[in-house]
């Protein structure tokens, strides 16, 4: 549905004459999608239900990677671009929204992604893996999640002001320590997590134990969620500076006195 809705804006720009660069159509079709489908139809997602490390990398990789690959594509912008007035308004209005801009900042994206891991070290866990209802809700539910986090920041629609641009960076390096809290947890517990110590009825030999699955799946949900974030502090370095140098080109036209005036009037305001 996805790659269908972005040919067709594709296409649609280019009978308009416009062009869009064919690196970026590349990206989405065969990085975004083609990584969606490999995580989902692949080994994650046939052995969600009786793997550990397949459940929790598969959200985990559908949360983080699927998207950013995704946004390698550019899709809001290409939608901006071929969307006529109105139903460009109605999408601005939606990318300025307060939900959008609540899930897309990095306050409270790394506690959305951070209350998700948690679950794993729960029997919430078990039930959600041992749910078929619950592992096609995954499919859909958890990409859509990424998405919404990172399609607003790679797009720049959002407006911040520079102080909440550098509590976002700053909060984004606490959260290298926060998400790996879960996968820690898992590795280093002698104790099943979730509780379903039995093995899948008629498992291969190659399953292995219950905590054996459970260590494993905390070694590669850790370096997942790390490896996640070093993106967002690249995307969020590069919105502080191009924030910076639209604020100094903003005072470099001031003369002398009418910066000396703008400071006094700030000091008055104080």
């Amino acid at each position: 549905m996805l790659s269908t809705l972005y040919l067709v804006g594709v296409i649609s720009l280019r009978r308009r004459g416009h062009s869009w660069w064919i690196w970026r159509t590349i990206g989405f079709l065969v990085l975004g999608i083609g990584s969606y489908l490999f995580v989902d139809l692949g080994f994650f997602g046939v052995y969600s239900q009786d793997l550990r490390w397949a459940f929790t990398t598969r959200i985990a990789l559908l949360l983080f990677v699927v998207p950013m690959l995704m946004a390698i594509g550019r899709p809001v912008s290409l939608a901006l671009t071929v969307l006529r007035e109105k139903p460009r308004r109605r999408l601005r209005k939606f990318l300025g929204s307060r939900l959008i801009r609540l899930i897309s900042n990095a306050i409270f994206a790394p506690l959305l992604s951070l209350a998700l891991f948690m679950l794993f070290i729960t029997p919430v866990s078990a039930l959600i893996r041992q749910s078929t209802t619950a592992q096609h809700a995954i499919s859909t539910a958890i990409p859509l999640i990424g998405l919404l986090m990172f399609l607003p920041l790679v797009s720049n629609q959002s407006r911040r002001s520079g102080l909440f641009i550098s509590a976002e960076f700053m909060i984004a390096f606490v959260e290298l320590m926060l998400d790996a809290i879960p996968g820690v947890v898992l590795s280093i517990s002698d104790t099943v997590q979730d509780g379903l110590v039995s093995r899948p009825i008629g498992a291969p030999s190659w399953f292995g134990s219950a905590l054996n699955d459970q260590h494993f799946s905390g070694n590669l949900l850790w370096m997942i969620a790390e490896l996640g974030d070093v993106p967002i502090l690249v995307l969020l370095f590069i919105r502080w500076m191009r924030h910076d140098r639209k604020d100094q080109k903003t005072t470099d036209v001031l003369s002398d006195e009418q910066y000396d005036a703008l400071v006094a009037e700030h000091l008055k305001r104080r």
